[in-house]
């Protein structure tokens, strides 16, 4: 698979894109540094928001094959200025996210993707799983074989936690499998 670098402002969905290509429960996971899965490396919204750190992100760009701006499609802006792909030496695609929200504007946000230049542009919903095959096939390369298949990874995620929604604790504990979480006091040498 090819690997992806996910580039985006705070809350534009990289973490829970993420999280849905892997196949796992959907859980709010604020991201604090550079956080690198596999074929995909997932970096902070601040990087893509702050001057400063916006240089990073080239830097990291290097270590992938693809480079994904990434915008929701319930944003009032766009945060990419026109024809940015000509400052990258990867492919770039776009990803556009949360076609499910309620004040969802699809098509607005895939124009402001077509004018960055990234081609590809795949709208995606990491909840419901729509066209997160359609990226996954984009990423394969000649041999690869898939964990899952097509309906598998369109299916709905379960969703533990968001951070916009009240839960009820008890049924996340429940929930939880042993692998979910680390017990420190088991890694505890007396």
């Amino acid at each position: 698979m090819k690997k992806m670098i996910l580039m985006g402002r705070s809350e534009c969905g990289k973490t829970t894109l993420k999280q849905a290509l892997k196949g796992k429960k959907i859980q709010y996971d604020k991201t604090q540094a550079v956080d690198y899965f596999d074929i995909i490396i997932d970096t902070p919204g601040e990087y893509a928001e702050n001057l400063d750190l916006a240089r990073a992100l080239a830097l990291y760009s290097y270590e992938s094959d693809v480079v994904a701006l990434m915008i929701a499609a319930n944003e009032a802006y766009s945060l990419y200025p026109p024809n940015i792909n000509g400052v990258c030496t990867r492919p770039m695609i776009g990803i556009v996210t949360q076609i499910d929200s309620p004040q969802a504007n699809t098509p607005r946000a895939i124009e402001w993707m077509r004018l960055t230049g990234a081609d590809p542009i795949f709208p995606i919903s990491s909840y419901t799983g729509e066209g997160l095959w359609d990226l996954f096939c984009y990423l394969r390369e000649e041999g690869d074989h898939f964990p899952f298949g097509k309906e598998e990874l369109e299916s709905p995620r379960v969703v533990l936690s968001t951070k916009y929604q009240p839960f009820d604790i008890g049924t996340q504990v429940a929930d939880m499998e042993e692998t979910d979480f680390i017990d420190i006091n088991n890694r505890i040498k007396g």
